[in-house]
Order: structure tokens, then sequence, then C-alpha cells
């Protein structure tokens, strides 16, 4: 019986992970065809090269920094550095430079319902990961792939429907993983690290993120536009969570994880949108900053108090 269970398990990790794979194929493929007729890469100038060493530096460093606060301090510290902005900051302020800010303020739209799916990629994490690590990481991915596919399917050009989406979104999340799940906040967990082994973590957790921001430049309309948004700071910080401190211990993370990265990253984006029109790049971005760090210790006392 074990084994039988074990097996269709495979088969269904298998069947997800080959329809993923497919689906990222055939859009390669099509995005392939017109690059005969357009030329390769699809402007791959200095500033990309720019914007991804820079991804991979901030990415390591934020993955490695929530990763070990969550091991030394509990999960709530570890999920909520990890949900501050990170990534978006490098990405918002590259368009901008290699643009105009009024641009990279209209690329904040979807960013707030896009994270508010992030949340839902939490949640099937949490559901299915019992089951195994792998069933719960391929669930999340396959069905994050499908909604977000759908979402840029509807183009989605009005900030209004964002944010409805973003807070319809997020107070579910936060009411299913709070008061439907038992899922109790964790304390640090008792590790020795290796200057090898801090290193090979944020190699780890940059090379993720700067994979998503490569495929996102080379995938086209279609792939690109969907890795644009891909949780790679959340899919590298519970892989490593889950190796250092087990299943309940990247859940616990993955939950305070989820309620910081849903206030956030949307806030972070809201505020560029006004700030980068009005007062240019360096200094809109000096100012999303600033309020970035008032809501992050607001959203630090909220899971303090509201996350048991």
């Amino acid at each position: 019986m074990y084994f039988t269970r074990q097996a269709l398990q495979d088969n269904y990790l298998l069947l997800r992970f080959k329809q993923i794979l497919g689906f990222m194929r055939l859009a390669i493929y099509n995005t392939h065809l017109s690059y005969i007729h357009e030329g390769f890469p699809p402007n791959m100038d200095i500033s990309f090269w720019h914007k991804l060493g820079l991804s991979f530096l901030v990415g390591s460093a934020w993955v490695t920094l929530s990763t070990l606060a969550a091991e030394r301090f509990g999960s709530k510290v570890g999920g909520l550095i990890g949900g501050l902005p990170s990534t978006v900051v490098v990405s918002l302020f590259f368009i901008g430079f290699t643009q105009s800010p009024s641009v990279a303020s209209e690329a904040t739209t979807l960013i707030p319902i896009t994270q508010g799916l992030n949340g839902v990629f939490i949640i099937l994490y949490l559901l299915f990961v019992k089951l195994g690590f792998l069933s719960g990481l391929s669930s999340a991915i396959f069905v994050w792939f499908i909604w977000v596919g759908i979402l840029l399917a509807a183009s989605i050009h009005s900030i209004w429907v964002s944010l409805v989406g973003w807070v319809l979104l997020s107070l579910c999340g936060y009411l299913v993983v709070e008061k439907m799940m038992n899922i109790p906040s964790q304390s640090g967990v008792i590790l020795t690290y290796t200057a090898f082994q801090i290193a090979g973590r944020a190699l780890f957790g940059g090379a993720v993120i700067a994979f998503a921001v490569l495929i996102g430049k080379l995938g086209g309309p279609i792939i690109g536009g969907i890795f644009s948004t891909f949780p790679a700071m959340f899919l590298s910080t519970l892989i490593i969570t889950y190796r250092t401190g087990g299943v309940e211990f990247s859940r616990s993370v993955a939950k305070a994880l989820m309620v910081s990265g849903s206030i956030n990253v949307p806030l972070y984006a809201l505020v560029v949108r006004v700030s980068y029109p009005w007062f240019g790049l360096v200094y809109g971005t000096g100012i999303a900053i600033l309020f970035s760090c008032l809501s992050g210790y607001l959203t630090y006392l909220f899971m303090r108090g509201r996350l048991h």
C-alpha cells in the first residue's frame, strides 16, 4: 500500500511538472519564431545586465537575511523581512531609469493583485506540504501559473480593479491562514553556520531570483509577463527554511511571509505610482523606501499582536 501511494504521488508530481514545462516550451517556441525575424536577444542592452546583476545581489542578500533572521529570531521576524520590498525596488527603478518614471508608475498597476495571488501560492503550499515538500511546492507553482496566466489574459488596466482584487485576496488569505489553519509561529532554531553554507544560501537565493528575471526578459510576452511577477523570493525562502527547520518551521515562516508581502509590496508600489511622476526617479524611490520602513514597522506590530 505504501508503494502504491508513493507511486501515485510521484506520478502526480511528474504530471504537474510536465504540464508546467509544456506550457513554457510552447510559449518560448512561439517567441523563438518571432526572434528569427526580430533578432536575438531582444533588447539585451547593458542596462538589462546591470538590472540582472543587481537583482542577483539584492535577492541573495535578502533571502540570506530573511532566512537567518527566521532561524535566529523566529518565524515572524524572518517572514516580515522576506515580505519587505526587495527585487520590486530594483525592477521599478530600472523601468524608470531605462524608460521614464511615468512608465514605471504605470507598471505598478498589476502589482497589488499579483501580490494577492502570491498569497494564494503560499496557501497552497501550506495545504499540500504535509503530503511532501515537492507536493506542496509543485501544487503551489502549478496553480499560480494558471491564475497569473488568466490574470494577464484578462488585460487589466485599472488600478482600482487591481486594488479591489488585492484587498479581497489578502483578507481572505489572512483569514484562512490565521483563523482556519493551525499554524503557530515558532521561535528560532539552533544552528551553526560555516562561511561556505552562508555563501551557498546567498548564491542559491540570488540565482533563483536572477533566473526569474532572465526568463522574464527572454520569454516573450507570455512567459515574460508571467515570470515578471513570479514569487521567486517566496520560493527560495521556503526551500531554505524547509531544509534547515523542517515542515512546520517552513509553514510558520510562510504564514508570516504571506502577511508581510501582501501588505508591504503593494504599498511600496502605490507610493512609487504617486511619487515617481511628482518627485522623479531618485527622490521617488527614496520616498517609497522610507514609507516601506514605516509600513514594515507597523506590519511587525500587527504580526506581533495578531499572529499566534
